[in-house]
């Protein structure tokens, strides 16, 4: 993930890529643990919020037909958003939903 740029962006929202036919759901490092929390499995994360990583991959092939590319999933208000093809519709999408800010350095 490292050689497309770095993403920093809340928990419960996943990234997730549709390769072929397989969901690619993104695993993150942890940027602040404020409480020093166990880092939890994606399963487990998935489970925290009462969803399943099969139920959110079932939600995301309903959006534009399961078409390749990025996917947002909010798995806390369990909403789903189509990003695009390329590594900047994610941030895009993300800045979108409010979250982060622009690069000063890119603009």
């Amino acid at each position: 993930m490292s050689k497309l740029g770095t993403i920093v962006y809340l928990v419960y929202y996943r990234i997730i890529e549709r390769r072929d036919s397989t969901w690619y759901f993104t695993k993150g490092e942890p940027f602040v643990n404020l409480f020093n929390a166990p880092w939890l499995s994606q399963s487990d994360l998935f489970a925290t919020f009462g969803i399943s990583m099969k139920q959110a991959a079932n939600e995301l092939r309903q959006i534009n037909g399961g078409k390749l590319g990025f996917y947002i999933a909010d798995i806390k208000e369990q909403k789903y958003y189509y990003c695009g093809s390329e590594w900047s519709d994610v941030k895009a999408k993300l800045l979108e939903l409010g979250i982060g800010r622009p690069d000063p350095m890119e603009v």
